[in-house]
């Protein structure tokens, strides 16, 4: 890979770094992925916003970043974690979500507006069934939330809209 190869082709680069919490999806599936720039002299510049302005999974993914690029020959990189605008899941991509789906975790619906004065149906990921219920506001990380199914009675995760 040559110096000269244009930020969009990094971008494509950085974007396979998969999500340490869910492995399935890509940083780009999640929308953590905001930048990459390179300047003349060949420092790449990459910016990433946490699904949450705690999440342990930033170091991880700097790491993933930094490795990557260095492997195809850019070793002067730097990753800034920008919190300005808060990410939302209305960054995550319809992949990304069909991803979710497929492996066991309800994706996010629309991030809700104004007051929300009912709690609308997850879909269960395995059935397809609107008949679940909350089990507890947090599950297997901070950004996703623990279900039950009534009708297949299995539990399973469910990616909160933020």
């Amino acid at each position: 890979m040559a110096r000269s190869e244009p930020a969009d082709r990094l971008r494509e680069l950085v974007a396979q770094v998969p999500d340490p919490e869910i492995p399935v999806l890509t940083i780009a599936d999640l929308g953590v992925l905001r930048r990459v720039e390179v300047s003349d002299d060949g420092r790449v510049e990459v910016e990433i916003t946490p699904t949450y302005s705690g999440c342990p999974a930033m170091d991880t993914i700097r790491a993933d970043i930094v490795d990557r690029l260095a492997a195809a020959g850019y070793p002067d990189v730097e990753v800034r974690v920008v919190l300005s605008p808060a990410w939302t899941t209305d960054w995550m991509t319809e992949e990304g979500k069909h991803k979710l789906r497929e492996y066991g975790i309800a994706p996010p619906g629309p991030r809700p507006s104004g007051r929300v004065m009912v709690r609308l149906s997850v879909k269960c990921p395995r059935c397809g069934s609107p008949d679940t219920r909350e089990v507890s506001r947090f599950g297997s990380t901070a950004c996703k939330a623990l279900y039950a199914c009534d009708s297949c009675l299995e539990p399973f995760d469910h990616f909160k809209a933020i």
